[in-house]
């Protein structure tokens, strides 16, 4: 039988997913870890008969922030392709997910140069892929969604309403500026870069948890990789351009630019959702707000700079 420890790590709707999805019994689940608790989910490890798993758990509160059948069509469209963790099991009503155990991993450190190359080397590998599914992610639909969430609260900004004016401000100039939408991950932050180790030393990298993955500018994921590393004005430069070490236009990156912006008032009306539910961020929370007001003001100047110089 498990261990008392362990049988209050996993609830019995837990073990029994496990179970079934492995065609195991409870005994042969056995070192059950918490390995982390993310802003999303729960998730620990687990060893069924010699191997080692991860089972993911939504956390409270997700129902309403992520659609299970929608992260379920784009694990389906990466199956084969070798991109992700090996997925075993993806329940899309309540939002259980169990993959195997990649050993000898790390995530990427974004404050090591060579990671961060690496890492935006591999998303661009993924973007030109091209990929399609039958539903997208739309940032400012997503934001409205938030506020609807937060209820009859307002903003604990007191100049929210202003900052969000000067967002939405930037929509027109994205649109105009988007030049093809695939399928996008959304969530391409530091820790959803896994290095993995094979067996004759040699890093690979799998890009992991895909649940807000939609259709949309690819462009989208350097900002959220850079506005979840906390980058200053520098590192965020240093970003794109190891994204684009053939360069990028000052068009290209204004609308980089815009996208700061607009992720940051997305996941800090998230947070102020789920920081309703208990949950706390501490300085991940009003940093993501001060991108919304800091780059709505940088892609503004650019805006006025090229404006001016259209017309010079």
């Amino acid at each position: 039988m498990l261990k008392l420890k362990q049988d209050k790590l996993l609830d019995e709707e837990a073990l029994t997913v496990i179970c079934e999805a492995l065609h195991v019994n409870n005994q042969d689940i056995t070192d059950i870890d918490i390995m982390k608790k993310g802003m999303t989910n729960r998730s620990f490890t687990f060893r069924c008969k010699g191997k080692r798993y991860m089972i993911r758990i939504s956390g409270v509160g997700t129902e309403k922030l992520i659609d299970r059948c929608q992260e379920k069509e784009v694990y389906e469209a990466i199956r084969d392709m070798d991109i992700c963790d090996p997925v075993i099991y993806i329940d899309s009503e309540k939002g259980y997910k169990i993959s195997e155990f990649l050993e000898n991993s790390r995530v990427c450190d974004p404050m090591n140069g060579l990671d961060v190359k690496r890492s935006m080397e591999c998303l661009k590998r993924f973007h030109d892929k091209k990929l399609a599914v039958g539903h997208a992610f739309d940032l400012f639909g997503q934001i409205e969604k938030y506020e609807l969430l937060r209820g009859n609260s307002k903003s604990v900004y007191a100049d929210y309403e202003k900052t969000k004016r000067d967002v939405y401000w930037l929509k027109s100039f994205i649109d105009r500026n988007i030049e093809e939408k695939v399928l996008t991950h959304i969530d391409a932050v530091p820790d959803n870069f896994l290095f993995v180790k094979d067996e004759y030393g040699k890093e690979q990298i799998k890009l992991i948890d895909w649940e807000y993955a939609g259709m949309q500018d690819p462009h989208v994921d350097i900002a959220m990789f850079g506005i979840y590393s906390l980058y200053d004005r520098e590192h965020m430069e240093q970003l794109i351009d190891a994204y684009f070490p053939e360069g990028c236009s000052k068009r290209i990156r204004t609308k980089i630019y815009c996208y700061i912006a607009v992720g940051g008032l997305l996941w800090s009306n998230w947070c102020e959702y789920k920081e309703k539910l208990g949950n706390s961020f501490m300085e991940y929370a009003p940093h993501q707000y001060q991108y919304a007001k800091e780059y709505s003001y940088i892609a503004l100047l650019k805006l006025q700079e090229m404006e001016r110089t259209l017309h010079a």
